[in-house]
C-alpha cells in the first residue's frame, strides 16, 4: 500500500495549499507531477531541496515525477518573489546545466527504474524553440485576458514595487503564460496532471491549470509548499559565502555539514521532517533525545548526517564529521594529517596565515619568532615571552616552552603548523 501523498506533505509541514480534489485524484491511479527548475547555474543550491523533496516524496509514495529544467523560460526570467530580471543564457550554457542538474537530481529520484514511475527529465526550450510569437500569442495568448493575469500576485508586487523609471518588461509580463503553456504541453505529451512549487509560485501555476481547462478540456491541479524561514528572520540557503550549494566544488561537504549543525533547535526540528527522509516515528524519538539533552544537538546531528550524506556521499559525511571535532581531538596532529587540504583549509577558514620559507626550519625556528619577530601573530618579542612564560602556547594542541624550536617534524602534511595561544586564538605558518 503506498503511502498519502498529501498526508506525508502535511505531517512534514511541507503543503503550503492545494487545489480541492487533489487528493482524490492521486488515490485513483499513479498520476504524474512535475517541477521545474532554473537553469541559469550548473548547480542547484539548497534553496531548492524543498521542491526536490516534494518529488522524491511523490516518486516514494508511488507516483511519477517530473523534472522539467526552464531552458526555455531560463531565456526570459521570472518575475516571482524578484526585483530584478535574470541573466538570459544562450543554449550550449543551458544544456550543460540541464546535464549537471540531472545527476544532482539522481541523488533524490530514480531516473533509471523499469518501474512506470521513473523520474523523466525534460527541457521546455525543446517543445517551446518550436513556436513563432505569432504562433504562440495566437494559440495560446488568446485564451488569457490581460485583466487575469495582471491580478497574480507575483506581477502586482512586482510593479507596484518598482521606482517609477523601472517596472515590468513585457518579456517578464509574458512569463506566465509560458510556464502555463508547459503544464498544458506536459499534460497533453506525459499525461502529467499536477504541478508543484514554492508558495510563490501558485499564480504562475493556476495559469497552467486555467490554460488546460481552456484549450485541453481537461483538469490540472496544483500544490505548494511554504517558503523556508529560519527562526532569526536570516534568509534560509544563505550563508557568510553567499549560497549554499549543491556541487562540493561550489560548497565543500564540510561547509556543506556545517550549516546544517549550525541550526537553531527551532529550525532543526523543523527542517529534519522536510530534508530528510526518516519517518515519523524515527523523527518524533530524535526529538525527544534531543529534548532531554539539548547540548548533545542530536537533532542537529542527524539532520546534518542524513542531507550530507543524501546530497554528497556518506563518505564526505565522515570525513566532514571528523574535520568537524578534529579540533577537540586527542590525537590531532595524526588526525588533522589525514584531512586533504581543501577540507583542512576549510576547517582553518579565516584564520591569520603567515607564510615562512623552508629554510627557517632546517636550523629550527625558535618559538619568539614564529609568534612575533617572523610572523607578528602577537604583537611583540615580550608578549611571546610572557605567553609562553604562562604556558598558554600551543603547537599542534601540544603545550610548549620558551626553548621549543619548531622543525620539519612539526608540519602537517608538509606545509603548516598550527599554533595556539590559548583557547581562543588560532594562528597558521605555512611552509613556503
Amino acid at each position: 500500500m503506498n503511502k498519502n501523498f498529501v498526508e506525508e506533505l502535511q505531517w512534514r509541514g511541507m503543503l503550503h495549499q492545494s487545489m480541492p480534489g487533489v487528493e482524490e485524484h492521486l488515490s485513483e491511479a499513479m498520476r504524474s507531477a512535475y517541477v521545474g527548475f532554473d537553469p541559469t547555474a550548473d548547480s542547484l543550491h539548497i534553496g531548492n531541496l524543498v521542491p526536490i523533496m516534494l518529488l522524491a516524496h511523490y516518486q516514494r509514495c508511488g507516483h511519477k515525477p517530473v523534472a522539467l529544467v526552464g531552458g526555455a523560460t531560463g531565456m526570459i526570467g521570472d518575475p516571482s518573489g524578484k526585483s530584478n530580471e535574470r541573466n538570459l543564457l544562450d543554449e550550449n550554457t543551458l544544456r550543460h546545466n540541464q546535464e549537471a542538474i540531472k545527476k544532482q537530481l539522481s541523488h533524490f529520484l530514480d531516473f533509471e527504474s523499469n518501474g512506470p514511475n521513473a523520474a523523466v527529465l525534460v527541457n521546455n526550450y525543446d517543445w517551446m524553440k518550436e513556436f513563432s510569437f505569432l504562433g504562440f500569442i495566437r494559440d495560446v495568448g488568446k485564451h488569457i485576458t490581460v485583466n487575469y493575469m495582471m491580478a497574480k500576485d507575483s506581477v502586482k508586487n512586482r510593479i507596484s514595487g518598482e521606482s517609477s523609471n523601472e517596472g515590468m518588461s513585457f518579456t517578464e509580463f509574458t512569463y506566465q503564460l509560458v510556464q502555463g503553456y508547459d503544464f498544458l504541453h506536459l499534460y497533453r505529451a506525459n499525461d502529467c496532471t499536477i504541478q508543484m512549487g514554492g508558495s510563490d509560485q501558485w499564480g504562475n501555476i493556476t495559469t497552467g491549470t486555467e490554460l488546460i481547462r481552456r484549450i485541453g478540456n481537461g483538469k490540472g491541479f496544483a500544490i505548494t509548499c511554504p517558503l523556508i524561514t529560519k527562526s532569526d528572520g536570516s534568509k534560509f540557503g544563505k550563508s557568510e559565502g553567499g549560497n549554499v550549494w549543491l556541487d562540493a566544488k561550489r560548497t565543500s561537504p564540510y561547509k556543506f555539514y556545517q550549516y546544517w549543525l549550525n541550526s537553531s533547535d527551532e529550525d532543526a526540528e523543523k527542517y529534519i521532517k522536510i530534508f530528510t527522509f526518516l519517518d515519523e516515528v524515527e523523527i518524533n524519538e530524535i526529538i525527544s533525545q534531543h529534548d532531554e539533552a539539548p547540548h548533545l544537538r542530536a537533532l542537529q546531528k542527524q539532520l546534518a548526517k542524513e542531507i550530507t550524506t543524501m546530497v554528497h556521499s556518506k563518505e564526505d559525511f565522515e570525513n566532514a564529521k571528523k574535520a568537524s571535532n578534529i579540533l577537540f581531538s586527542k590525537s590531532f596532529k595524526e588526525d588533522i594529517q589525514t584531512l586533504d587540504e581543501a577540507t583542512f583549509l576549510d576547517v582553518f577558514e579565516g584564520v591569520p596565515q603567515a607564510h615562512i620559507p623552508q629554510s627557517e626550519f632546517d636550523e629550527g625556528l625558535d618559538m619568539i619568532g614564529a609568534l612575533a619577530a617572523k610572523t607578528s601573530f602577537l604583537k611583540s618579542n615580550g608578549e611571546a615571552r610572557r605567553a609562553l612564560k604562562e604556558n598558554s602556547i600551543s603547537v599542534n594542541k601540544e603545550k610548549v616552552k620558551e626553548d621549543y624550536k619548531l622543525s620539519t617534524e612539526d608540519l602537517i602534511n608538509d606545509r603548516y603548523i598550527i599554533l595556539n595561544k590559548g583557547r581562543k586564538n588560532t594562528y597558521i605558518i605555512k611552509v613556503v
